[in-house]
């Protein structure tokens, strides 16, 4: 498997096939004396942000501020949780148990909603 090219940047849908974001990054784990294997994969702004360099993070870290410093991390959906990498990647997972969405829920409630005709 090419996993950089087969898993990065690919939709990400749960099982009720709702578009949930894209795979930004790939969590690799090492153990001593054995060999490395997918733990997990990152869906968020910050782990894109990771993969452009280091002047991005920062700017990713510092002009984000909705919702706190808890919304900057990446959500991790275990390795075990993938069924499927095909044009999409699907996951055993329900979007509306996660906090993927918190941001846009945010900004809606807070934002969206305010703005005569919305």
């Amino acid at each position: 498997m090419e996993l950089i090219r087969d898993l990065l940047d690919k939709q990400v849908v749960d099982r009720k096939k709702t578009r949930i974001g894209k795979v930004d990054g790939i969590v690799m784990l090492v153990r001593p004396g054995r060999q490395p294997r997918i733990g997990f994969v990152e869906i968020g702004a910050l782990s894109l942000a990771r993969r452009l360099g280091r002047p991005i993070e920062r700017l990713v870290r510092r002009g984000w501020r909705l919702g706190g410093e808890k919304s900057l991390e990446p959500h991790r959906i275990p390795w075990s949780k993938v069924r499927d990498l095909g044009v999409d990647v699907d996951v055993d997972i329900d979007v509306k148990d996660t906090r993927i969405f918190a941001w846009q829920d945010w900004l809606r409630d807070k934002i969206i909603r305010h703005i005569p005709g919305a």
